[in-house]
């Protein structure tokens, strides 16, 4: 696959959307954890011409709130969305191991937990996709500064993650919210700017960095859960 990842880097995020509907129709994917980007991309879709496939994982260990956005999304949007789940049994397996909240031990058990209950039912996801499209923002962390709009995805071969958002501010996020009314999880207006699994997110305080609630025992340059960044096991 050759492509020239700058050539979309002055385009907005409607335009580089609407390309990808054209471009990959259904097998392009968004991956919507329903955090305040994803509800923007959704709005966003909504106005454009055509369709994707819009996906989230379930986990099993998500906020109330979270299932309760994506109703709203559900039936304001009319989406049609896919739901992807842990493999029974190894999720079976590893709370039987080591208990219910082994990823607070070690960072190695916290990828593991990750890989379980995210990588591996994303990499069933993508595997239906062509391309996929992801909220990520280069100002979200330290580990996403680089992010391009449009590049190959270096850990999966002969498919393109797609970042409309890459050059948003968090201001422009909320903004676009304003100004479109889009519904956001009840746990953003409680400090939760960043929003994972129930036991992995806590509210932040103010000053902090908006990932600083995500795995907050751990170092920032740890915080990826391995979809966004190599996870091989």
């Amino acid at each position: 696959m050759s492509l020239d990842s700058d050539s979309y880097e002055g385009k907005s995020a409607q335009e580089v959307l609407q390309w990808a509907i054209n471009t990959y129709g259904k097998k392009a994917g968004l991956a919507s954890s329903f955090g305040m980007e994803d509800m923007v991309l959704i709005d966003m879709i909504s106005r454009l011409d055509g369709e994707l496939t819009i996906f989230t994982l379930d986990t099993g260990r998500l906020h109330e709130e979270t299932y309760e956005i994506m109703e709203r999304a559900r039936n304001k949007y009319g989406i049609q969305l896919k739901i992807y789940f842990p493999e029974q049994a190894e999720t079976e397996s590893l709370v039987r191991e080591k208990g219910l909240f082994s990823f607070r031990d070690s960072i190695d058990n916290r990828k593991e937990c990750c890989f379980v209950r995210k990588v591996k039912p994303l990499n069933r996801a993508l595997g239906e996709l062509s391309a996929w499209i992801t909220g990520l923002r280069r100002d979200q962390n330290v580990t996403r500064t680089d992010v391009p709009k449009v590049a190959e995805d270096r850990d999966r071969p002969q498919m393109l993650k797609i970042n409309p958002l890459a050059d948003w501010s968090f201001e422009q996020v909320t903004d676009y919210i304003k100004a479109n009314k889009v519904p956001v999880n009840a746990l953003h207006s409680q400090n939760f700017p960043s929003i994972g699994c129930s036991p992995c997110t806590r509210s932040v305080a103010e000053g902090e960095d908006i990932r600083a609630g995500r795995w907050w025992w751990e170092n920032p340059e740890h915080k990826e859960c391995g979809l966004h960044s190599a996870n091989r096991r």
